[in-house]
């Protein structure tokens, strides 16, 4: 069976919502892939009919109208995820699809997802709901813009990306590599960037996390958790108790530095 890096990384994040069988990892060993490493920055699709789908290995997309005057992000995807699923069945694509920092990524075509659908009930079972958490994810990031408040919104973001990334095998310790710049965490949650560095800042004075320029680390999860009022269930996450349901970290914080050095500055 086949070990690679991108085979391992669907699975981890097929298997975080759906149970596969031997059959399942069968299919999923035969993925043909093509490996690319993007900068900061980069768009992908600049077509409107593209024949494949991008799955991310390692370091952050998102969603964002970047000729848009606010440049909206209106969605983020961590290592393990297939962001442009959708267009297996539908080609058109509506929305820029941009790295944030440098990333890995994969590219498998649309016909080895419509062989695994017709040769096995279960995979199709399993795409579907790759789709539906997507779609779920979706719903709650409106919630989140429209009936939040800056804070929560901010710590929310923190505990649903900490949250996903440790559901694919990554950040056990509850750190986690930045994937923002000032302007692209305002960027997500609705904010200005003044706003968000505030939130950030706020986050800090409470002993919730550590922000250096590149790393984030949870220093208090319960507490965070509580704060942004955070229900994975959203997320469709088939072993939630067992990924999140353990003593939350409560890291005796450095000394906080100068309010400017609280986030990196947009690039």
């Amino acid at each position: 069976m086949q070990t690679g890096f991108a085979f391992s990384k669907f699975a981890d994040r097929l298997a975080s919502i759906v149970e596969l069988s031997s059959d399942d990892l069968d299919l999923l060993a035969r993925m043909p892939s093509s490996i690319s490493h993007l900068g900061p920055r980069h768009r992908l699709h600049k077509d409107n009919q593209p024949c494949h789908c991008c799955l991310l290995l390692q370091g952050y997309l998102c969603c964002q109208d970047a000729d848009s005057r606010d440049a909206q992000i209106t969605s983020i995807y961590v290592p393990g995820d297939l962001p442009d699923l959708h267009t297996v069945y539908d080609g058109r694509v509506d929305h820029d699809l941009l790295t944030l920092g440098s990333v890995v990524v994969a590219f498998v075509p649309h016909r080895y997802f419509r062989e695994i659908s017709a040769l096995s009930p279960s995979m199709s079972r399993a795409l579907l709901s790759l789709l539906l958490a997507d779609a779920s994810c979706l719903r709650n990031w409106i919630v989140n813009l429209g009936s939040r408040d800056a804070l929560t919104r901010v710590a929310h973001l923190l505990c649903e990306i900490t949250t996903r990334l440790r559901a694919v095998g990554l950040a056990r310790d509850f750190r986690i590599p930045s994937l923002f710049t000032q302007s692209d965490l305002a960027a997500a949650c609705g904010l200005s960037a003044v706003h968000a560095n505030r939130s950030i800042q706020e986050l800090r004075r409470s002993n919730l996390l550590q922000w250096q320029s590149k790393t984030i680390t949870i220093t208090d999860w319960n507490g965070l958790v509580r704060l942004a009022g955070f229900d994975p269930d959203y997320l469709r996450l088939r072993d939630y108790d067992t990924i999140e349901q353990q003593p939350g970290p409560m890291v005796t914080p450095h000394r906080r530095p100068a309010a400017a050095a609280l986030l990196p500055q947009a690039r």
